[in-house]
């Protein structure tokens, strides 16, 4: 050691200085190579070796030791990480106020949040450092040695004199510049403010917000309203009494009600946050009259969350159907926004089931076309359509097939969507309407696809169609609506029969809506005789026992086996049909084959189907 020291005096004293810190402390760190432990000095050759966490073993010149390394001092986080970690997370678990502190040493006296995080995780914090955080957070702004900054990027401070939250809280309420950063602080009071019911800062502070409020009502009128909400809020906390002839929330609503644009209440609500929203409705509410006139009026022209806020508010507050009114509106005219068409795609509830169908897609469309015209980036409705795979069928579930065929006719020729997701959509419309397939591949060859009916069974059918469209849908929305009352959906049974049965309802009408579409009315009166056809009674012999058996052939809808009534489309009056006297002909039923002799053909008296159903 007296060697190096020697070599050390003659480069100089700061030198020897430098070089006996770093010894004592027996620790240190380089720019590059980071945290180190010096292990030895070799006096001889006038050089320090020390393991470097990347560099174990390195040597350095005793000079250029001296300049380039900083000492660590045992009491550093970083020599406590190298010489006793499994005690340190010990003390991390129970004190996270003493290691926080020894953070805030090791950095001389302050550090950010986020080089308090790369110091502790994950060597002494394992797992679950948000948790851990929020803990120290807490203790360190109530024990007093510390100064909490209220945004991450700025450095927490330790001081070595504790002062008291109150005190605090005081000195950075009226050291902040501008309304938005004593709001801040104020914020931090009403957090605490069952610790401070006897320092006084709450009536400083809301004093401090009155006069705020009052400089703010002209020229920051969503500042100005976001500080009227904290004042309040700390008086009811503190059971302080409001002061006759300050701001209230009705004079900044006053002077925005009945206006749009950046000077009225869609300006307002935009300069708010969005935490505040569903609070400002309400104001707004209790301070004007013709609120749900006012607020249906903003409804295309805010974020889709906001129409959301908007929307809970006039249906909380029995304003449904001026809502409902509002929205049918926009959509028949195509004149929704992405952002409202957003949130009722979203919503999907109840109460707009009338509302909700293909005529919402076809404004969608529209409304993404109108973004794109107008030049405006987002593509939020466009990824949701995408991305939620029930949208589109469940919005044409109940549409009428030439319905279905112009909405895939507009989708074809729509620029929203490119090729591929075109084909995408075009695929959901075509598992639940395949008659449109041909739209779609191009295949366009008329095939007839009608069948006979009488016109008996066709009324049955109409009456059966008429009665579900105005009776039994129509009453299963309201059973739907009546049990979404009831509360929590996971368990409401009368809400998931009721969704249930919905689907049969929609099921069946579309059955009906095709099945009618094909269908052509007959009397059967004139039928061929030449050979069977639908209309004639058939005389066949079996001739594989020799009886005899009659078949009346009838409409589609009009079979009755047990009265030998066929419909023509049945696997046997199929076999018969086109057959004359004489001919005979195969029918396999159940892996057998028989085989019948056309003896007779004759028109079937009475008419075929007169009675059928």
């Amino acid at each position: 050691f007296a060697r190096g020291a020697v070599l050390a005096h003659q480069a100089g004293q700061g030198v020897l200085e430098a070089l006996l810190a770093l010894l004592a402390a027996g620790f240190c760190q380089h720019k590059s190579w980071g945290f180190g432990r010096i292990t030895t000095l070799d006096g001889s050759m006038g050089r320090l070796n020390i393991d470097f966490q990347g560099k174990p073993g390195h040597s350095m010149d005793l000079a250029f030791a001296a300049e380039s390394l900083k000492p660590i001092p045992a009491e550093h986080i970083l020599a406590r990480k190298h010489t006793d970690l499994e005690g340190l997370k010990r003390e991390a678990a129970l004190h996270h106020l003493d290691v926080v502190r020894m953070v805030l040493r090791s950095f001389g006296g302050q550090a950010t949040v986020d080089q308090i995080m790369r110091v502790l995780v994950p060597d002494v914090i394992e797992s679950d450092w948000k948790k851990w955080w929020e803990t120290a957070r807490t203790e360190m702004k109530r024990d007093g040695h510390f100064t909490v900054p209220l945004k991450k990027a700025e450095p927490i401070v330790y001081h070595d004199t504790m002062v008291s939250l109150g005190d605090r809280l005081r000195d950075e309420f009226a050291a902040a510049k501008g309304l938005k950063a004593r709001l801040l602080v104020a914020g931090e009071v009403l957090k605490n403010v069952g610790d401070l019911r006897d320092h006084g800062i709450v009536p400083e502070v809301v004093a401090g917000l009155v006069n705020d409020i009052r400089s703010h009502l002209e020229t920051m009128p969503a500042l100005a309203l976001e500080a009227i909400f904290m004042r309040d809020d700390l008086r009811q906390a503190d059971g302080l009494t409001a002061t006759e002839g300050e701001p209230v929330a009705r004079d900044i609503w006053s002077r925005v009600a009945g206006t749009n644009g950046p000077g009225g209440l869609v300006g307002l609500f935009g300069e708010l946050p969005a935490v505040k929203h569903r609070r400002a409705l309400e104001s707004f509410r209790d301070s004007a009259q013709d609120w749900g006139a006012q607020v249906v009026m903003i409804l295309n022209e805010v974020p889709a969350k906001l129409a959301g806020e908007c929307s809970r508010l006039l249906l909380n507050e029995g304003r449904g159907q001026l809502l409902k009114d509002t929205l049918a509106r926009l959509v028949s005219q195509h004149g929704a926004s992405s952002e409202l068409l957003l949130w009722l795609g979203k919503e999907r509830g109840d109460h707009f089931a009338d509302i909700l169908g293909p005529e919402v897609f076809r404004a969608m469309l529209t409304a993404m076309e109108r973004d794109a015209f107008n030049e405006r980036k987002s593509n939020r409705l466009r990824d949701f359509i995408l991305e939620d795979q029930r949208l589109l069928p469940e919005l044409i579930e109940s549409a009428d097939v030439d319905i279905i065929k112009d909405l895939v006719r507009t989708l074809q020729l729509s620029p929203a969507f490119d090729d591929m997701d075109k084909r995408s959509l075009l695929a959901r419309v075509v598992k639940q309407y395949p008659v449109v397939q041909s739209l779609i591949t191009g295949d366009q060859r008329k095939e007839d696809h009608s069948f006979l009916v009488s016109w008996t069974s066709l009324e049955r059918r109409k009456a059966e169609y008429d009665e579900l469209v105005n009776q039994r849908i129509p009453a299963n929305v309201k059973d739907i609506a009546v049990a979404r009352s009831y509360g929590d959906l996971r368990e409401n049974h009368e809400y998931k029969s009721a969704k249930e049965t919905k689907k049969v309802l929609h099921r069946r009408k579309h059955e009906l809506e095709r099945d009618l579409a094909r269908a052509r009315g007959t009397d059967f009166s004139s039928p061929r005789t030449d050979v069977a056809s639908p209309g004639t009674t058939v005389q066949v012999t079996d001739l594989s026992t020799g009886t005899t058996e009659t078949y009346t052939l009838v409409g589609a809808w009009d079979g009755d086996p047990d009265r030998q009534l066929l419909s023509y489309l049945t696997p046997l009056a199929q076999a018969f049909l086109n057959q004359a006297p004489g001919d005979e002909v195969t029918f396999e039923s159940d892996g057998v084959d028989r085989r019948f002799r056309i003896d007779s053909v004759t028109a079937a008296v009475p008419p075929a189907g007169s009675t059928g159903g």
